[in-house]
Parts: structure tokens; C-alpha cells; sequence
């Protein structure tokens, strides 16, 4: 969950950003699938993953006309279509090709944020200059991505997101208040301005306000439905209950009190009603890492002891890469192609840095059991590295430093397992407020 910022100041701050959202729908299936062509030849949905719920993933146009969504039951799934195909998922294939996507949108000078494959979001505002403005850098964005995808343009991130969702894939929508002037061939699909009689666009960066004085992005965002809270981790449990409770749009979110739903949902409540209003937090784009990887295909269907010696050959291999230089590893993952199709894929974090194979192979080897089914390819990547591991301290330190750097060390393997927001400080606001939630807000600690 990302911290709030402090009332008043942060979350009107990003109103002055250009959010632009990448969205690849039905990411995840296209690419267990072998391409979005197999998607328009029937109805494909995402098989159970191997050892969970039977649950379905995600479903192609032709299964969603069925009645198939995303976390049917299998059973269900069927019945309702019994053509449906089921494709095995592919979680290492998703994870590296998703990671080309992110690199490719970093070419063209984007700091870009992704909770999840498929939504990627950076901010525009630098980049005006470099492009040639808002239809350079939405060209741009295209050129370097290769694939049809939906681009969305607003003040914030979710109505951003809100935006992609509702553009075409040749056209990308620019939500009202932030829409620089264009040109005759843009290929944006711009809203007008509501407060200005003759319909001209808003300068850029500037939100506007209309004739009664009520922000023209809150206005776009009204009429969409409740389900667009679903694209956030922090909210993706309240449509359904909102639902329940009649709640359909965005907009009669927004007119709910705060109050009422900081006391029915938690913090939940009302990040969900800033959202509706198109207020949100700052990006967090993700950081530049070095990674290492290898990888051996077995000559036969590998099982067991074959797993074992294969992963204490990518071990030793890794540890003896010169471009290691000597550092720690933090974070590794270890994945597999199967034989019957589809991979597997787990993230470790150890509980130190450190770069002893014995250490890593106690660690990892009882979790080759987890296989679904033998596999034809082991694969181990560092995601994130560490210190030199023969860095020396010094002889007399103090307790208080010695203190701090295991603070420090601690607070960086806590960020490499549930990201930069793990470690976070309490700010008193207004202590002496008879509302417990106004007193403190969360905010990234800094070792």
C-alpha cells in the first residue's frame, strides 16, 4: 500500500503532472496464448494455475461473450462455454516479456511505475520538450512499444488509467484539464474544456475548473463505473460491497461523506473516494537494477535429483560471473519450462545478503518440489544485488553506528521483498484532532 501524502499538499501537487498509461489488455493471455492472433480464433481463457484454487485467468473477447470472466470457477467456466480453450499460463514468459515492455518505454526517457503487467504509467511532463510535445511523446510511446496498445492522458494516475481503458487502440484519450494545444493530425481524442463556451483546451498542467467552480477531471471520472477501482491493489476489494450498497459510478462514490467511509472501509475508503475526485499519489517508478541470469537446458524430462544437480550448476555459474565483482545477492528467481507447456516461476528474497552457494542451495533446492510437472529448462536470475561480501568494518565502531547499518541493511532487504514502500515513518499532523485518522500520516522512511 502506498503511504498518503500529507493533507493539502501532495495529492493536489501531481494535479500539475501529465500521467500518461500504457495498457496492454489481456496481457498475461496473449502471451501464454503465442500472440493477441490467438485470441480472435475463439474463445481462449488462462487454465488454473497448478496446486491453487481452480480458478480460471484471463479471458479472451469471444469467452467474455459467453458469460467467462477472470476468477470463474472451472466448472462454471465450461458450462458457460463449452468451447472454451484453456491455455496453460506462462509466468516467466509474462514476467520477462513485461520487463522488454518497461525497458522499451525507459528508451524513450520515461520514469516508469508497473504494479502489474499490462499497466504502466510514467509521467509526461519532462519528456514535452524531447518529443516535440504531447503527440511526440505519444508517437514515440508507440514506436518504441511495437504493438497496438491504449494510451491514456490525465492529472492523475488512476484517471489515467480510467482514460486507457476507455481509448481505442490507434487513439489515445486525453482526460479534460491537462491537454496541451494540438495539431490537426494527433490521433488524441481530447475532451473539451467544460468551463470555456467555444470548447478550447486547457493549457497544459493547468486544471481547470468549470463554471461551478468543480474540477473538470471529477466530472470525467463520474460517470465510470465502480469497477475501475479494481486496477488498484489498495481498493480492488470494493467494488463488490460498493456494488451491494448501490453504489454504481464513480461519481455517487465521490458524493459520499469521508467520514462514513473511512469508517466502513478503513483507509481504503476514502483513498477510494480521492480517486473518484481525481485526486491520487505520486508515481514511484521503479529503479534501474542490474541483473544476472542463467540458464541449462536438461537433455531429458528433468525430475529430482537432475533438478538438484541442474540448480547447483546455475548456483555455482552465478556466483562465478565477473560481473558479479564480488557483491551479494539480495533477491534470485528460480523458473522452469515444463514439459506440458506453460512455466513456473518463484521469487525468493533471503533473509541476508549473502553469496554462499552452500547457503543458497539449502534455500532453494526443497522448493524444486513446488514443480508442477518435469521441465526442460531451469532458469535462476538475480534480481537485486547487494554489498561486496568481503567488505571489512572497522576495528572499534560504535554501537550506534553499528546500530544504524544493520537498520540500513534491514530496511533495504524489507524494500527488495515487498518494494519501496515496506519501510515507512510516522509524521504527527495534527495531534491535538479529535479524529484519530487526521493525527498521523505514513510517510517513506529514509535511513
Amino acid at each position: 500500500m502506498r503511504p498518503l501524502p500529507l493533507p493539502g499538499s501532495s495529492l493536489d501537487a501531481n494535479m500539475c503532472s501529465m500521467i500518461v498509461c500504457v495498457l496492454l489488455p489481456r496481457f498475461a493471455l496473449s502471451v501464454a496464448a503465442g500472440g493477441r492472433e490467438e485470441l480472435a480464433r475463439g474463445p481462449v481463457a488462462l487454465a488454473p494455475e497448478p496446486g491453487r484454487e481452480p480458478l480460471i485467468g484471463e479471458a479472451s473477447a469471444a469467452a467474455e461473450a459467453h458469460g467467462v470472466r477472470a476468477g470463474l470457477r472451472l466448472g462454471e467456466a465450461l458450462a458457460r462455454c463449452p468451447t472454451l480453450k484453456l491455455v496453460s499460463p506462462d509466468p516467466a514468459g509474462v514476467a520477462d516479456q513485461w520487463d522488454r515492455v518497461l525497458a522499451a518505454l525507459e528508451g524513450i526517457g520515461a520514469a516508469v511505475e508497473s504494479e502489474r503487467a499490462g499497466v504502466a504509467c510514467f509521467d509526461a511532463s519532462g519528456l514535452l520538450k524531447l518529443h516535440g510535445g504531447l503527440d511526440g511523446v505519444l508517437g514515440v510511446t508507440r514506436r518504441a512499444l511495437g504493438v497496438p496498445a491504449r494510451l491514456g492522458v490525465a492529472g492523475s494516475r488512476f484517471a489515467a488509467v480510467a482514460a486507457a481503458s476507455s481509448a481505442r487502440a490507434r487513439k489515445a484519450e486525453v482526460a479534460p484539464g491537462v491537454v496541451p494545444p494540438l495539431g490537426r493530425r494527433s490521433g488524441v481524442k481530447a475532451h473539451a474544456d467544460a468551463s470555456r463556451p467555444d470548447g478550447a483546451h486547457a493549457a497544459a498542467g493547468r486544471p481547470a475548473r468549470t463554471r461551478r467552480g468543480r474540477d473538470p477531471l471529477a466530472a470525467y471520472l463520474a460517470p465510470l463505473p465502480i469497477a475501475l477501482l479494481g486496477t488498484r491493489a489498495e481498493t480492488a476489494a470494493l467494488p463488490e460491497p460498493l456494488e451491494r450498497f448501490g453504489i454504481r459510478t464513480l461519481g455517487e462514490l465521490a458524493a459520499l461523506p469521508r467520514a462514513a467511509l473511512a469508517d466502513r472501509f478503513g483507509a481504503a475508503g476514502p483513498l477510494a473516494r480521492d480517486l473518484a475526485r481525481g485526486r491520487d499519489t505520486p508515481l514511484v517508478p521503479r529503479r534501474a537494477a542490474e541483473r544476472l541470469e542463467e540458464a541449462l537446458e536438461l537433455p531429458e524430462s528433468g525430475s529430482g535429483a537432475q533438478l538438484e544437480h541442474a540448480l547447483n550448476l546455475l548456483i555455482d555459474r552465478l556466483v562465478a560471473r565477473r560481473e558479479r565483482r564480488g557483491r551479494t545477492f539480495r533477491a534470485v528467481v528460480l523458473s522452469a519450462a515444463l514439459v506440458e507447456g506453460g512455466t513456473w516461476r518463484l521469487r525468493m528474497t533471503f533473509r541476508e545478503a549473502h553469496a554462499d552457494p552452500r547457503r543458497m542451495r539449502l534455500a532453494l533446492a526443497p522448493r524444486l518440489a513446488e514443480l508442477p510437472a518435469p521441465a526442460d529448462v531451469l532458469r535462476l536470475r538475480v534480481e537485486g544485488l547487494g554489498p561486496p561480501a568481503g567488505l571489512q568494518r572497522s576495528l572499534i565502531t560504535e554501537p550506534a553506528a553499528i546500530r544504524a547499518a544493520r537498520l540500513r541493511e534491514a530496511v533495504r532487504q524489507a524494500r527488495a521483498v515487498a518494494g519501496p514502500d515496506a519501510a515507512l515513518r510516522i509524521v504527527p499532523v495534527d495531534p491535538d484532532s479529535r479524529v484519530p485518522e487526521r493525527r498521523h500520516t505514513l510517510a517513506p522512511w529514509d535511513p
